[in-house]
């Protein structure tokens, strides 16, 4: 195996995880490891949820895969229901694909046709500093030419520009400077480019890989108010933040900001299977019908609108919509504000995402293993450790995390 985003030479071999139950992963030495990072964020219900297993069981039975063109499927559809109910409802065309990095690249396909289609040439991007959103190729270029997780490949992307973002943490004392400084910024440079940029992205709220930063839904209210002027497109990549993570259904449920897509996955199947969405407006939609084959959408993946994760993804919001889930997700939330950290910088929160800076990388070295060897597991980014847990997870596990982390400390 070649592991992702492993340096092969100097890490160690992989641990063989043999089951998962609950918060837990279980190795074949039988050691128990809290999983703090809901595997890369996808576990919102835990390890080996029965009622997702036993969904996907009964729709492999019936309907394991069909081509979503000439045909379509319950699963499918129903999903398409459910989601509509939680969405804004100008949000109302659904297109499938496979991960989150493909909803991000079907996101920008339709921004940059969207206008190709109506005869008017915008070639350019506006992105938030230090973003990501996927490790395909347009999802690479709106991160940036300075990302830290793409720069080996920089030479090869499109033009995005980068938009600072303030940085949101307890006891910031110039949020409001920081946040005025940087529109006041952008509507001098938007008189120069604004009409030949066809959409701006961002993760609304909680920058995920650049160290779980936060920023006010104050500031994307106002940055997607000047982009308007310009008929911008808005893209939410709510990959990471949708389902719950920030404590609302969605990151753009804190604010008014409304976007023309919101690309969705990691949570969506409960972590059993591989699953996109990008949902887009009416509008959007309405600029690809023509007489012309050329403006039709060309995109597909083989697997669209997999039925099996289709039903996984049905079951999963039917738990996540349960009062409690809800309550489970509140009580984690307090849990993060309420537990004391000594010794750590910028800390934040928000719903069941808390994170902080530590001094050094020799620290977080340190401590990532010294809470590996207590049966904690966590996943630095960068100098930053962050708590992510899977919404299932009791308060006596939290404690016990952050004990290993002060303890540490």
């Amino acid at each position: 195996m070649w592991r992702p985003f492993t340096q092969e030479k100097t890490a160690a071999p992989p641990i063989k995880i043999v089951r998962g139950e609950g918060v837990y992963l279980f190795s074949e030495t039988g050691e128990k490891y809290v999983d703090m990072i809901s595997s890369w964020w996808v576990n919102i219900h835990g390890h080996g949820n029965k009622e997702i297993a036993e969904t996907i069981y009964a729709q492999a039975k019936t309907l394991e895969h069909v081509i979503c063109t000439k045909f379509s499927h319950d699963p499918a559809e129903t999903l398409v229901e459910n989601l509509k109910k939680l969405l804004p409802p100008n949000l109302s065309k659904f297109f499938f694909s496979d991960n989150g990095s493909t909803s991000v690249e079907v996101a920008l396909k339709m921004a940059y046709q969207y206008f190709r289609n109506g005869m008017e040439k915008r070639n350019l991007f506006l992105c938030l500093e230090g973003g990501y959103h996927g490790d395909t190729f347009g999802a690479m270029s709106v991160a940036g030419k300075s990302s830290k997780y793409h720069s080996t490949f920089s030479e090869l992307f499109f033009n995005a520009y980068p938009i600072n973002v303030p940085e949101n943490y307890e006891g910031v004392e110039d949020i409001e400077e920081q946040e005025t400084r940087i529109i006041e910024e952008w509507e001098q440079k938007l008189l120069a480019i604004g009409n030949r940029v066809c959409a701006i992205i961002v993760e609304p709220l909680l920058q995920g890989a650049a160290g779980m930063k936060l920023y006010r839904p104050e500031f994307l209210e106002k940055l997607v108010h000047i982009v308007r002027r310009y008929g911008i497109l808005v893209i939410f990549d709510e990959v990471m933040t949708g389902f719950y993570r920030t404590g609302k259904m969605f990151a753009m449920d804190y604010g008014n900001a409304m976007p023309d897509f919101i690309c969705l996955s990691k949570g969506i199947t409960g972590g059993f299977l591989p699953l996109g969405m990008t949902v887009t407006t009416e509008k959007v939609y309405d600029a690809f019908l023509s007489d012309d084959p050329g403006k039709t959408f060309t995109h597909g993946h083989s697997y669209t609108a997999n039925p099996i994760s289709c039903a996984a993804a049905n079951k999963s919001l039917e738990i996540l919509l349960r009062r409690k889930t809800f309550e489970n997700i509140k009580m984690i939330e307090e849990f993060h504000r309420k537990a004391i950290l000594k010794n750590v910088r910028r800390r934040r929160t928000i719903g069941t995402v808390s994170a902080f800076d530590i001094n050094s990388s020799e620290q977080r070295n340190h401590l990532i293993e010294s809470a590996f060897r207590e049966g904690i597991f966590l996943r630095p980014l960068g100098n930053t450790i962050y708590f992510l847990p899977p919404y299932c997870i009791v308060e006596e596990d939290l404690d016990r995390a952050y004990g290993v982390v002060n303890k540490f400390l």
